[in-house]
């Protein structure tokens, strides 16, 4: 059984409601956020796999404070209760990752016009590039994110120019060093190729980076002899694009929240 059976995919903005004194029992907090029925929590607890702030709880009853408890289901990081709000946008090509823009050009404050907070993006993506942005109202989470110590890997699907050859696959995989450092790729394949029919080759790879140097994956691939003609990000760490479409937003689940909180060492 996975820790989250009841409905993985359930939006970290569902908020269990704590006591009067702000705490709330711990088979009630795992079941209203969506663990499994509060009869599976109980046994889940009876059978040594909850963990509150590093310590196996398995007396029923127990109280914690949902707001600042470390709680961890079988390993996997339940997040707090929480005010913010935590976002996946698909943005489209030819928009600004800025929140607004002096020039007039399309920006993502556009496209979140009807959210009553204000959000600020994690890191950023070229106007050209497409893809995945966490959308956020936590600055502490924002900023640690985006911090490339904490090495959240991203992935990118991108269209270049030529066919790559596995020596360069090769080549990215030891390390190539820009003018502004050394970039690390952890993976790197060909997803497709196509040649003799168009005037010029053409090569879909995707890679996975945990840098957010300005235009690092355009730059990274120009240096290897393979300029970019489209590039999207697919995913950051384990929160996915799937099948969002260009231009909307989803809440992240609390797995995907979880996940990226360790990662974050939150």
């Amino acid at each position: 059984m996975q820790p989250h059976d009841a409905d993985p995919s359930q939006p970290a903005s569902h908020r269990p409601t704590p006591d009067a004194d702000g705490t709330i029992r711990l088979q009630k907090l795992l079941a209203q956020s969506g663990v499994a029925s509060r009869r599976k929590c109980e046994e889940l607890m009876l059978e040594g796999s909850v963990e509150v702030d590093g310590e196996v709880v398995t007396r029923l009853g127990t109280k914690v404070d949902p707001h600042t408890a470390v709680v961890r289901v079988r390993g996997k990081r339940l997040p707090p209760i929480s005010p913010h709000v935590y976002l996946v946008l698909n943005k489209p090509r030819g928009v600004v990752s800025t929140m607004s823009d002096p020039e007039g050009r399309p920006h993502l404050g556009e496209l979140v016009a009807g959210r009553p907070e204000r959000l600020f993006h994690v890191g950023r993506l070229d106007t050209d590039t497409s893809g995945l942005l966490i959308l956020t109202n936590d600055g502490d989470f924002a900023q640690r994110l985006a911090h490339p110590s904490y090495e959240v890997d991203k992935t990118y699907v991108a269209e270049v120019e030529g066919q790559v050859r596995p020596s360069t696959l090769k080549e990215l995989l030891a390390g190539v060093t820009l003018d502004d450092g050394p970039v690390t790729v952890s993976q790197v394949r060909i997803v497709s190729g196509s040649h003799g029919r168009t005037t010029h080759d053409r090569t879909i790879v995707e890679l996975v980076i945990h840098e957010g140097r300005n235009r690092i994956v355009r730059r990274l691939l120009a240096h290897v002899g393979h300029p970019v003609t489209q590039l999207t990000r697919t995913q950051i760490g384990p929160v996915s694009l799937g099948k969002l479409p260009v231009g909307e937003m989803r809440e992240l689940s609390l797995d995907e929240l979880g996940e990226l909180m360790d990662s974050a060492q939150l």
